[in-house]
């Protein structure tokens, strides 16, 4: 089995879990891809997508900005305070209210290609829906 968070997320009776895409779909669960870039090696019909919220995504300027300066002191840190305010306003807050209200139907998985989900953007995405929630 491929890599699963430890940090499940817990609002209101819903279980919001984060996994890679590569792997298979946790029984029960709804997947939601997280990522703005569609994962390689992967058809549109694949069934381990589930839905594609491409619109919760960092903005490609901030991706590209965090992919530049990775490995930089304080990159990460900067990164997260800027995906917050994105995820404040416009496309992203709707995408965000999305995800919350397919999360109070039942458990849902947030589903990214990154190797490392921990230092991605959706441990953010958890937060936020956390923070919203409860």
């Amino acid at each position: 089995m491929g890599w699963r968070s430890a940090e499940i997320g817990s609002v209101t009776g819903m279980t919001i879990t984060i996994g890679r895409v590569y792997d298979d779909v946790p029984a029960g669960a709804h997947r939601i891809l997280v990522d703005r870039l569609w994962p390689r090696g992967l058809r549109k019909e694949d069934p381990r997508i589930g839905e594609w919220c491409k619109e919760v995504a960092p903005s490609t300027e901030l991706r590209e900005w965090y992919h530049h300066n990775e490995g930089n002191a304080d990159v990460h840190e900067i990164f997260v305070a800027r995906y917050r305010e994105e995820l404040a306003s416009g496309e992203q807050a709707d995408a965000l209210a999305h995800i919350a209200s397919e999360a109070a139907k039942g458990d849902v998985e947030l589903a990214t290609a990154t190797k490392d989900p921990s230092t991605s953007h959706v441990p953010t995405i958890l937060e936020e829906l956390n923070r919203a929630g409860g």
